[in-house]
């Protein structure tokens, strides 16, 4: 893997370099990420837009060749609160690959913080697009809908 920092911002080679900004961004927060699942649509395309309302705890990925949407995690129970908007790169860009990761409580599966993580192709910058407090019961069920 092969990360950048500069400026306070990280640029990453791929998606599996997701992760790492992530735990970074998590130890930041005091809910370090522990478990991850990378976004794939049923056509195999690994890109999309990302809609969000962090408020809400929304996130929905659009994919860039099928069109098919989808809302991640547990998103689907919160649409109707949902105030979405399309997350943009600072190059302008809006397409990117997705990872979310998740804090655990100890000695459980149980969710206790959900992140979402973006990378933009265009420019390779990386970052935390996305963070809230999640009580799903059952990590790997969670992560299973990305």
């Amino acid at each position: 893997m092969a990360i950048r920092r500069e400026n306070n911002q990280t640029f990453a080679a791929s998606q599996a370099d997701i992760r790492s900004e992530l735990v970074r961004y998590s130890e930041l927060n005091g809910y370090v990420a522990e478990h991850f699942a990378d976004a794939r649509c049923d056509c195999g395309a690994t890109t999309f837009k990302l809609g969000l309302d962090e408020n809400a705890g929304v996130a929905v990925r659009f994919c860039q060749s099928c069109g098919g949407e989808l809302g991640m995690a547990d998103s689907e129970d919160y649409f109707d609160e949902a105030e979405i908007y399309i997350a943009e790169c600072t190059c302008g860009g809006d397409i990117f690959e997705i990872t979310l990761g998740v804090a655990i409580y100890a000695d459980s599966e149980d969710v206790r913080w959900l992140y979402v993580g973006c990378r933009c192709p265009a420019c390779n910058l990386a970052g935390c697009y996305g963070d809230w407090k999640n009580e799903f019961i059952g990590y790997q069920k969670l992560l299973a809908n990305i």
